[in-house]
């Protein structure tokens, strides 16, 4: 069994979200702070700045990475997907679509399932790191190719 969803995925879902914030909350920190020793409020933009950076962030985070599964793995006829403590057995002729996301960052494959699974109709995971930009996945493009061929 082989793991064709990336080793950073973790990163992407727990560690980045937690330093990007950390570090606006630490931001706002120091200014409320610092205004508190000046015994005065502080100005408005350094808080409505930080609180509009959160919050863009916020929905950029669960288009692009909250919905990515934690792992999968090839098991030659299907794929073991997990999330958290749940796992699921995907045969390949269940999945009637491979897309590949190129040009985001994580690039994202996403799986689209004939029948939903517990994770829904389109199960998305990060692929593995690429050298080149602009060369498709590997992975993807061979996953789409054995779907193919089981379909």
């Amino acid at each position: 069994m082989r793991r064709i969803s990336s080793k950073l995925t973790y990163v992407y879902k727990r560690v980045f979200p937690a330093v990007w914030f950390g570090v606006l909350a630490l931001v706002v920190g120091i200014v409320m702070a610092a205004s508190w020793t000046a015994k005065s409020w502080p100005p408005l933009p350094f808080l409505i700045v930080p609180a509009s950076i959160a919050l863009i962030g916020y929905v950029i985070m669960e288009k692009l990475v909250f919905d990515l599964v934690d792992e999968v793995f090839d098991d030659k006829e299907a794929l073991i997907i997990k999330n958290g403590r749940k796992e699921e057995r995907v045969d390949l002729r269940d999945i009637v679509r491979v897309d590949f996301t190129q040009f985001v960052n994580p690039p994202r494959v996403t799986l689209s399932l004939r029948k939903p699974s517990s994770f829904g109709a389109e199960v998305s995971f990060c692929a593995p790191f690429r050298f080149s930009f602009f060369s498709p996945s590997l992975i993807a493009k061979e996953l789409a190719q054995r779907v193919g061929r089981a379909a």
